[in-house]
């Protein structure tokens, strides 16, 4: 077989064969097709995009980017593991399918229709990375190259977005009769933007409204950008770079990858493209190239995947840790680390005064701020489509677990001056962020496995009630359930250390309260 073909190739096996078959939607005209398709036969054919996706995947870590770190492990019984080193730092030999990060995460990216940035030295395949999900959508290798942005000191917004047409701007009467020459790279489903974080920051500004509201304006002329994903990338986001990147621009970033090392034992792969003069990208598979419709598709599927009870009450458990500060203000509402940074007070002081919990117990006196709105959504979307990948129509804990460091790698900023990062047996967590973040998810784990809140979770009990609806409700029984919420709150805090769990509880009583009174006052009223 010549290299040409080797590089194409896509192997017809199923890349997951036990994975349950993905979620999809009745359709009507189905009845009208024949015979009721069982499930076997379902799974059996061609169109299933999940596992167009895996093959997309795996040709890519196979033949395109050579990425030799499955750090995304899975387990399917015991693992052999070892221990090396000065260090001792665990070697795991994965029992089931497992995966590279640096391609699953841009890839997950691409079908969700998120963004993605890539960080990492020169030459290490950030670019031809964010090419490869342009050719995944179906452009021709040079027009994804062309569109691509480059940043540069001196770019401007017309460079990033257009210009008026000169004999236009003469003209011209009236603002609405001066027509935009608009860049093309605008109306593409993959946008790429290399070295992002040499924009100047007011061409920063035009190009978050494009990231996100998804519209360009100039001269009061609106130009409506399709949905994408986009890819940035970046030698060094952790304030290098010729400008400093806005805060809010980089909040529209959904999941951070790292390039890392080349390993040299993969150096006769690298020959044989220089010996046949073969680039991955000019050499993708039909097979594995997406529609349009298909991506608009996969975005259904992915959003149709289930995120269980008992995963989502984990994940609100591990978010509720990092925003209590509990000497930042007066008022119960206000006791937050938000406060602090809104204020623009010292964050040493402020932390010196916060001396009533255990500061080496408490997950949140490792962090310098809290988790957003956008940052959970993002968690939850990126585990649905990780969950689709595998072929799964549910979210497993494991699958929050695997992408929850990708997304909050630049948005749960660690405070090194706290004492968990001064014992030495916790020194590595000071650079290595992503380990960091994942043991933090697993510390939340434990502590919500040792107070039981799967069986013992009277607040839940509380919530589901109330989520039952409130028609036919008696006012003797709502006054009964304010009884209840009252007494719950005395039995909470009473002889307690206020933990940000604990916060989030009392926070969420207070709700159901107010909502109770609510309707009480109405049938009274009526």
């Amino acid at each position: 077989m010549s290299p040409f073909n080797l590089f194409q190739r896509v192997s017809k096996a199923p890349t997951n064969p036990r994975a349950e078959p993905a979620p999809r939607n009745f359709d009507v005209a189905e009845l009208y097709e024949g015979p009721v398709r069982t499930a076997a036969g379902a799974e059996a054919q061609p169109g299933r995009l999940d596992e167009k996706l895996r093959q997309a995947y795996f040709w890519i870590v196979n033949n395109a980017i050579i990425s030799p770190h499955y750090d995304i492990e899975y387990h399917d019984g015991p693992a052999a593991t070892f221990a090396v080193g000065d260090t001792r730092r665990t070697l795991t030999l994965p029992s089931a399918q497992s995966y590279s990060s640096y391609v699953l995460l841009p890839l997950l990216a691409f079908a969700a229709r998120r963004k993605c940035l890539f960080i990492g030295g020169p030459g290490r395949g950030k670019t031809a990375s964010a090419i490869l999900m342009g050719v995944l959508a179906g452009y021709p290798v040079r027009e994804v190259r062309r569109a691509m942005q480059h940043g540069h000191p001196q770019m401007t917004i017309a460079d990033l977005l257009g210009n008026p047409l000169p004999a236009d701007l003469v003209a011209a009467q009236d603002m609405g009769d001066i027509r935009i020459a608009w860049r093309k790279w605008l109306s593409m489903r993959v946008k790429i933007i290399d070295e992002y974080n040499r924009i100047p920051t007011r061409t920063q500004s035009a190009l978050l409204t494009v990231m996100g509201d998804n519209y360009a304006e100039i001269l009061n002329h609106v130009y409506e950008c399709p949905e994408s994903a986009w890819y940035l990338t970046a030698n060094d986001d952790r304030g290098g770079g010729t400008y400093q990147v806005v805060e809010a621009l980089r909040d529209r970033i959904d999941v951070v990858v790292q390039a890392l090392a080349f390993n040299p034992r993969f150096l006769d792969e690298l020959l044989l493209r220089i010996e046949e003069n073969i680039r991955p990208e000019e050499v993708v598979p039909r097979d594995i190239i997406f529609a349009e419709a298909e991506v608009d598709r996969l975005g259904e599927e992915i959003r149709a995947v289930d995120v269980p009870q008992d995963v989502r009450r984990r994940v609100e458990f591990f978010a509720s840790q990092f925003e209590l500060m509990e000497t930042a203000g007066a008022q119960f509402e206000y006791l937050t680390k938000d406060t602090v940074r809104l204020a623009g007070a010292d964050w040493a002081q402020a932390t010196a005064a916060d001396t009533g919990r255990d500061r080496m117990k408490d997950l949140g006196c490792q962090t310098r701020n809290g988790l957003s709105v956008r940052n959970l959504t993002t968690l939850l979307v990126f585990a649905k489509a990780l969950a689709y990948f595998r072929g799964n129509t549910a979210v497993a804990l494991d699958d929050v677990r695997h992408v929850l460091p990708f997304v909050l790698n630049d948005k749960l900023q660690p405070d090194l001056d706290a004492p968990f990062f001064g014992l030495p047996e916790n020194a590595a967590y000071r650079t290595d962020r992503l380990s960091w973040l994942r043991w933090l998810f697993d510390a939340s784990n434990a502590e919500y496995d040792r107070l039981d809140l799967d069986r013992n979770d009277p607040v839940g009990e509380l919530s589901a009630e109330f989520a039952r609806g409130l028609d036919g409700l008696s006012e003797r029984e709502t006054r009964a359930r304010l009884v209840r919420i009252e007494r719950l709150i005395e039995e909470r805090v009473k002889g307690r250390k206020l933990y940000g769990h604990l916060y989030d509880d009392l926070l969420k009583l207070k709700y159901l309260h107010q909502r109770y009174t609510n309707y009480l006052h109405w049938q009274q009223a009526r």
